[in-house]
């Protein structure tokens, strides 16, 4: 039995409802257009996009939109992926309508005037060199343009000084109308209402919205092959990210690559990479490892920064870990606490209800359902561990492993 409810307009924008006995309503608005949807000479304008979507509208200005929902101590903001973009806000029940009518006008009223697209280009530009002074941001933006060599996937999501500053308002009319799908659009309210009030409102504002059919044809990327690059940078440490093209969103081991990165060097003090590596040795404060699954691919990397002097080691003891998780069958009882920790972790996790309702707008758009959280649970409890070992074998195989090293001057 499913816990949310959805509606789909006549225009394909689809309503996704969850209830929750609270005074506090999380809503978001995601559509399935990103950074690797743009065409070559377009490279951060999705990213570019989002930010003039806060500018003037046909019957807003600039702070008229940002006072529209801050002025009632509701917090707003927006984000773009390489496959999506989010506008998200939190706010009191009382303001749901003030949150949709904003909703509706920033995303299909916003008329990009070339003064703000002006101004807001510089703040990218801003935006772009601070990434480039936080090495920890840059090399995982530059490890996946090796990972994903000629393909948008590898484009960095924020652009690049030349790329921003050549964008204009023709590639945003025909980047919005070649993406913006309104099938491919999800409105998500996690509150305590009545379903009808929410689909009255969504009919309200959403409902005159003109249909948008336009098909992508996102192009699946190549496998990748080993590749190892190390660049010397004005930095006072090491950092090193290795990691290879992993499961899609649609894949049958997607779940067995959560759990075996969240044990490897996921959430919490005692992952194996974290008590190798900074516990019994200290020689880095920062280790983890992440995997983001795409809709056709996606991506597992381990970073660590370190001293200069450390790096060999450190690298050797994460390939140690990874030769360990090939070789090494987990035993019963290392599979159920890898099993139960992950269980444990996810069900805090629903007590962000921002994150959950995003979430569950992203599995609409990607899979037409949502999962429950037991149906997680029994996804996770299926995984067994000669699975475990086939991933490891597939995803941390030597042969197709890509290094990347930012080592001080």
């Amino acid at each position: 039995m499913t816990d949310y409810q959805v509606y789909t307009l006549s225009n394909g924008i689809r309503i996704l409802f969850k209830h929750a006995p609270s005074t506090i309503t999380h809503s978001c608005f995601i559509v399935n257009a990103g950074s690797r949807d743009e065409q070559e000479h377009q490279i951060g304008l999705a990213h570019f996009i989002e930010h003039l979507l806060f500018k003037e509208t046909e019957k807003r200005s600039t702070n008229q939109i940002l006072n529209r929902l801050e002025l009632v101590g509701a917090d707003l903001n927006a984000y773009t992926t390489k496959e999506y973009t989010c506008i998200h806000a939190s706010l009191l029940n009382q303001h749901l309508e003030r949150t949709i009518d904003l909703f509706e006008d920033i995303l299909f009223h916003s008329t990009f005037p070339e003064e703000e697209q002006e101004k807001e280009r510089g703040v990218i530009l801003d935006e772009i060199a601070s990434y480039l002074d936080q090495p920890e941001e840059a090399i995982q933006d530059d490890f996946e343009c090796l990972l994903f060599k000629d393909h948008p996937i590898g484009q960095n999501i924020l652009g690049t000084p030349e790329t921003v500053g050549k964008l204009n308002s023709q590639d945003i009319k025909d980047f919005m109308l070649a993406n913006n799908n309104t099938s491919e659009m999800v409105f998500a309210v996690f509150g305590d209402y009545d379903f009808k009030k929410v689909i009255k409102l969504s009919e309200k504002y959403f409902g005159p919205v003109p249909a948008n059919d336009s098909k992508k044809h996102r192009l699946t990327p190549g496998l990748n092959t080993k590749d190892d690059h190390i660049f010397t940078k004005p930095i006072s440490q090491s950092h090193c990210i290795i990691g290879n093209q992993a499961y899609a969103s649609s894949h049958h081991h997607k779940t067995g690559l959560l759990l075996l990165n969240n044990m490897l060097g996921g959430l919490g003090m005692s992952s194996r990479l974290n008590l190798e590596i900074r516990e019994k040795y200290g020689i880095a404060y920062t280790i983890e490892s992440n995997y983001t699954a795409l809709t056709d691919t996606g991506i597992f990397s381990i970073y660590f920064g370190t001293d200069k002097e450390k790096t060999e080691k450190a690298t050797k003891l994460v390939h140690k870990e990874l030769k360990k998780l090939r070789d090494q069958k987990l035993g019963t009882l290392q599979l159920h606490q890898t099993k139960e920790k992950f269980i444990g972790q996810i069900a805090l996790a629903e007590e962000s209800r921002m994150g959950l309702i995003i979430s569950m707008a992203k599995s609409l758009i990607d899979f037409n359902y949502v999962d429950s959280l037991q149906q997680v649970f029994d996804k996770i409890n299926a995984v067994t561990a000669e699975q475990l070992l086939e991933i490891s074998n597939e995803v941390f195989d030597t042969n197709r492993l890509v290094t990347l090293l930012f080592e001080p001057k």
